[in-house]
Order: C-alpha cells, then structure tokens, then sequence
C-alpha cells in the first residue's frame, strides 16, 4: 500500500518554508554550484551597486532604469532558488508523511520462553533487542526474529517472491523470520533480534532526510554545456565593455546605461531558463520516486533508470499474480470430473487463502455448484504439521493436500492409492502447477491444479517497454518448458530458466558488455550479487538486509512490478530535461530580437530591422526582456516538478514532439511574452 500521500504541486505549507530558503540561497556559496545562476548572482550584484551610485551621484547612469534592471536580476535568482527550494521541500514533506504513516502491529510479549508464560499486548515499536514475542495464527510478525519454539507455515511472498508458503521451526536451519511477514498457521515464539530505532524505515527516511543529491552523469554534461554558452557570451559581453554603449530616445540623444545594458544582454542570452530549473528537475525526480514509495539512494540511478535497455523481472509476483490459482479438477480413473469438484468446493469453502477462493469459484464457474446446506459441518484448518485441510460433513471426510501427505494418510487408514495417479501429479509438477490431492475417506477423487496466474495486462505493458526499445527478460527457478509458456504467455522477449544467483550475475554483466544498461528487482541474499551488478537495482523493503545493501533503490511496498513504473519515472525525468532544455535555448533566439537592436542599434544602425516586435523604446525592450527573463522560471516550475506528460514512444518520436511543442513554443511565447510586457510598463509610463 502506497504510505506517500501526493502533494499539491504550489502547496501553502511548502511555499512559505520554500521561499526562506529561496532567500537563503542567495548567498554566493549556495550560488556558486550553478555557473550559470552564479552569473546572473553577479550581475545582480553589480547592477544594484552601480544604480546606488548612480543614486548617490557617484556614477554618471540613469539610476531608475539600473535599479529596475538589479531588480529583476534578483527577481530571477529567487525565482531559480525558490524552484530549487519547493522541489526539496516537497522530498522533506513526503518523508515526513512516510514517517507519520508507519505502520505499527501490536506485539504479544512473552514473561520467558514458555509459550505458556504471561502475556503482555505492547507496540512493535516498543520491541527490544532479546525480547521474546509469542506469534500465532493470522498475526503479523512485528520485528526480525528468530525461532526458538514452534512449528508455522509463513507467507513470505512480499520476500522471497515465492507463492507457496513456508515451514519455520526452531532448531533448524529454517529458524529466521522476517518483520512483515504474516503466520499462517499454528504459532511460533521468537526471539527479536534487531535493536530500537533500526528497522529499515527509520533507516530510509534518515537517509532521505541526510542525504545531497549528488550530480548524475548526464546532469553534469547538460552543466558542462550550459557553462560553456555561459563563458561564451560572458567573453562577448566583456570584449564591449571599452565601447561607450548608448540606449537613444525619441530626440535621438544617448544615455549612458552601457554596464547595466551589458549585463541584461548576458542574463538573457545565457541559457537562464534551464540553468535556473536543472537543479530543481533533478531533485523533483527523486521526489516523484518517493511519491511512488520507492527511495533513491542515489541520484544516478534515478536518472540510469530513464536509460535502461534491459529490464530483468522476476516471474512469481511480477509477471504472474504470484498467489496460485485452481485451473483444473483432474479426476482419478473412474470418478466424475463434478464429483471432484464438488467434494474439492466442500472442504474449501472455510479456507480464505487465495488458493481455498479460487477452487470454490471454479467449481462454481465450472460446475455451477453454489453454497449449500452444511448442517453440522466441522471444518479441519491446514496445520504444517499435517499438511492437510477439510471438512467433517455427517459420514463423509472430505481431505485435500500435499500429495504425500495425502498418500500417508490413506496409507495409515488401510485405504488403495491408485497408481495412474501418479502420473497425473508428474504431469502438474512439471508444468510448473502444484498438485492438490482430495480424498472422500480413504477414496482417492484426483488433483486440483494449482498454477500462478499471468497478471492481466501485463502483457500489454511489455509491448509499450518493446516499443520504447527496452528488452524484458523473465528470470525464474522453473524448468525451461515451464519458462517458455509463461513467457509466451507474458509476452517477454526473453527468459531465463533454473536460474541460480551466479547464472543471474552472468547474465547481466553480459548485456553490460554490450553497452547496454540493465534494471534488475531482487528480495533475497541470492539477488544480492546480481543486484550489486544492475544498473538499477531495486531491492524490496521487506527483502534480506544483504539485498538492500546492494540494491541503489528501496521500494517500500515490496512490489516488484514497481521496476516497470521507475522505468517510466526515470524516462519522465529525462523528457523533462530535454523538453525545458529545448524550451531555453528557444526563447533566446525571440530575446536576440529584442535586446540586441536596444542595446546596438545607436552604434549598429542597421541592427534596427532586428526590432520585429516594435518595442516602444530601447529601454523598455531591455527591462522586458530581462523581466520575461525572470518571470518565465516562475511558470515553469510546476512542469519541473510535475515533469511533461510521460509517453511510451521512441527516441525519433520524442525529439520530433520537443521541437515542435518545446522548440517551436520556445519562440513564440516570448515573443508574445516581452510585447505584452512592452505594452504594461507603456501603459504605466514606465518605459
């Protein structure tokens, strides 16, 4: 169950902390992390002093016009902090959500280790290390533990992966339980063995709180870039300084603005927009996977995610239901298929396991065999000791079961196991499918077969990741003839059957040898190496602490399937980047037509034709443009921390949709942006 509740994009509870840290940010180490925020810092910081000079009649300069430039300077440095800040705050939240929304279990703690022993109800948190919890039928296992008494079958499935549950007995080697796990039958008394204050959450959301996001490697190309357009114009800019640049009114006399002019013409044509919102997209990206629930220990694997060629699925859980499913009544010789069903549906109908479910409803389906009557009814539960369940009804004993318990048990009571039926179970075992014996007395009806089931629409997803040119490999421990049909079924491009942690390891550094990156998910210490290995390795929460450790991602609702959506988050993250990147270096070429004929069109004549806008004068082009410069991050910032529209098409496609929605968009809005602006400060007789 997703914990995280999703924030309002422009939350009043984020602003108002966002925009201190906004101004907190303004100071020139915080600055300096950005090349290009740093320019505009500086900027800011020259034009303020010269309009105060200028104020103070030590310098020969319009003071109004330099101040309003200093202005909007800062405006775009808070604007740029202010991104930076709500995509932070917006992690912190969350983290304080996910802390808030715990889930806490009560605990049945015992005096000593008789089970017999005094009995105190008390908080899971409230667990010490040595403390002895007494965890019967239906309970949820409050903390890591191990066996010291007892005898339970376990579902692991949130774990291990593996559907079918499984025996945990003290003085064993199967002596370990995990927090989160749920006894399914019986009881166990266990011994906690993980201190206050360490759980794997508490660790999570420490980290999340502790952590910097460090710069992925495409990050720092795009920085690399951005600066180096940055020192470009900033070395275009200076060679201008020793020329005295003047800004003509209506009379056709000069003004003195040339600094104030130079630094507006370097603030909006350095790339600004993106330089001002990267930092911002990069961390709204690791937000986006704590809205998902999943945990980024690393910045670079958020961003690896959105390049993955191959992703690495486990089967139970992911690609199919992961909770067995009756699919067929196999009748002995000389019994009735309905007969079957019907004593099969009987000693079903008071199990409430999925499996138990779904054999009432395909006899019902099947048969149309509906609830009856059952008058004195005594219903047997499934125990680990006998490894059966069933029901009591008048003269009948209905049993179903582990084959070979099934086979004691009509051994014990004098009863004739049929031989064919063995056959039959073979069959089952090798198709994958688990076989369940039922007998009416000591009469053998034949099997149940139970089979995981294929996820609907599953298939459907890995045509999208095919289209996107992700390969999907299916990865399991069935026999390959059991592999391929579930393969088939799923639609994977690949799988790999009976497979062992060195065979999994192999697998990917093989397709890392071919430049490609891979995407793994693991629960259990033999994922650990593979997981080690991935690209992105996605370790379940409630999995084994060495698949954590080697894991890059923790999805806090241990479900596999998450991969397929980090997929998409990663992808979503990248398309963002691209798409603002797109957008910034767009609307430059829009304020090349405004500012450049302002600011050289007295020295340059013939850069008047430039002045496509038909600007009022040259002052209001210049502090137009510089306050479109500023107000642009502003409405940006809910689609760098939303992120564009995710969608399933290929690298061609994408860049083709940028350039037409972004690059295209990226012109035209600033046209339209600085002359309505022209038209306002016109309108208040400020230009």
């Amino acid at each position: 169950m997703n914990t995280t509740r999703t924030l309002p994009l422009l939350d009043p509870a984020l602003l108002r902390p966002a925009l201190k840290d906004a101004f907190r940010k303004l100071s020139p180490w915080a600055q300096w992390k950005n090349p290009v925020m740093f320019v505009v810092w500086a900027g800011s910081v020259l034009t303020s002093l010269l309009g105060f000079a200028a104020l103070a009649g030590v310098a020969d300069a319009p003071a109004g016009f330099t101040l309003a430039i200093a202005a909007w300077l800062w405006f775009t440095v808070l604007f740029a902090n202010l991104a930076e800040a709500l995509a932070e705050g917006r992690g912190r939240a969350q983290a304080a959500a996910l802390r808030g929304a715990r889930k806490n279990v009560s605990a049945k703690r015992l005096a000593s280790a008789d089970r017999l022993s005094t009995v105190s109800v008390i908080d899971a948190f409230s667990l010490q290390c040595g403390d002895i919890v007494l965890i019967e039928a239906g309970d949820i296992v409050p903390l890591d533990g191990e066996v010291i008494d007892g005898v339970a079958s376990v579902d692991e499935s949130a774990i291990t992966g593996e559907s079918a549950p499984v025996i945990r007995e003290s003085g064993g080697d199967f002596t370990a339980v995990t927090g989160g796990t749920r006894v399914l039958s019986d009881w166990l008394v266990v011994r906690i063995t993980v201190k206050p204050g360490e759980a794997f959450l508490d660790r999570m959301i420490a980290m999340v709180e502790g952590a910097r996001r460090q710069k992925t490697p495409n990050e720092i190309a795009l920085t690399i870039l951005l600066t180096a357009l940055t020192l470009v114009f900033l070395l275009a800019c200076t060679t201008l300084l020793p020329f005295s640049i003047y800004s003509a009114d209506a009379a056709g006399s000069g003004s003195p603005v040339g600094i104030a002019v130079l630094v507006a013409l370097l603030v909006c044509l350095i790339p600004t927009t993106i330089g001002g919102l990267l930092s911002a997209i990069g961390v709204a990206g690791m937000s986006r996977m704590m809205q998902a629930n999943v945990i980024a220990t690393s910045g670079r694997a958020v961003e690896a995610a959105g390049d993955v060629d191959v992703l690495l699925l486990d089967k139970t859980g992911t690609i199919t239901l992961g909770n067995r499913q009756a699919s067929a009544f196999l009748p002995a010789q000389g019994v009735d298929e309905r007969e079957l069903a019907d004593a099969a549906q009987l000693a079903s109908l008071s199990d409430e396991t999925p499996e138990g479910r779904s054999i009432v409803v395909l006899a019902k389906t099947r048969f149309d065999l509906r609830g009856r009557a059952l008058g004195d009814a005594h219903f047997l539960p499934f125990t680990a000791q006998t490894r059966m369940s069933g029901v009591d009804i008048g003269s009948r004993h209905i049993r179903k079961g582990a084959a070979d318990a099934v086979r004691r048990h009509v051994a014990d009571g004098g009863g004739q196991w049929p031989a064919a039926l063995d056959g039959t179970i073979d069959d089952v075992a090798r198709r994958g499918a688990t076989p369940l014996v039922v007998v009416d007395g000591l009469r053998v009806l034949g099997v149940v077969e139970l089979k995981d089931i294929v996820k609907g629409g599953i298939k459907e997803r890995f045509a999208e990741l095919r289209a996107m040119g992700i390969k999907t490999v299916m990865i399991t421990g069935d026999n390959r003839l059991t592999a391929a049909a579930i393969a088939a079924e799923a639609g994977v491009d690949d799988f790999l059957a009976e497979a062992r942690p060195e065979d999994k390891l192999a697998l990917i550094r093989r397709y890392q040898s071919e430049g490609k990156l891979v995407a793994m998910t693991g629960d259990g210490t033999n994922d650990a190496p593979a997981l080690a290995q991935a690209d992105v390795a996605v370790a379940m929460n409630t999995g084994t602490q060495a698949a954590k450790e080697a894991g890059n991602m923790v999805d806090l609702d241990s479900n596999p399937t998450k991969l397929i959506e980090i997929v998409e988050i990663g992808k979503q993250m990248l398309m963002t980047r691209g798409a603002l990147t797109t957008f910034s270096l767009a609307n430059d070429v829009a304020k090349y037509f405004a500012i450049i004929p302002a600011a050289f069109a007295v020295t340059y004549p013939q850069l008047g034709r430039l002045d496509i806008m038909g600007l009022t004068s040259p002052s209001s082009a210049i502090l137009s443009a510089v306050i479109f410069n500023a107000i642009v991050i502003v409405f940006l910032i809910p689609l760098a921390l939303k992120g564009v529209r995710y969608r399933a098409l290929g690298a061609a496609r994408l860049l083709r949709r940028n350039l037409l929605i972004y690059g295209l968009g990226g012109i035209l809005v600033p046209f339209a942006g600085i002359k309505l602006i022209d038209l306002a400060l016109n309108a208040l007789g400020w230009a």
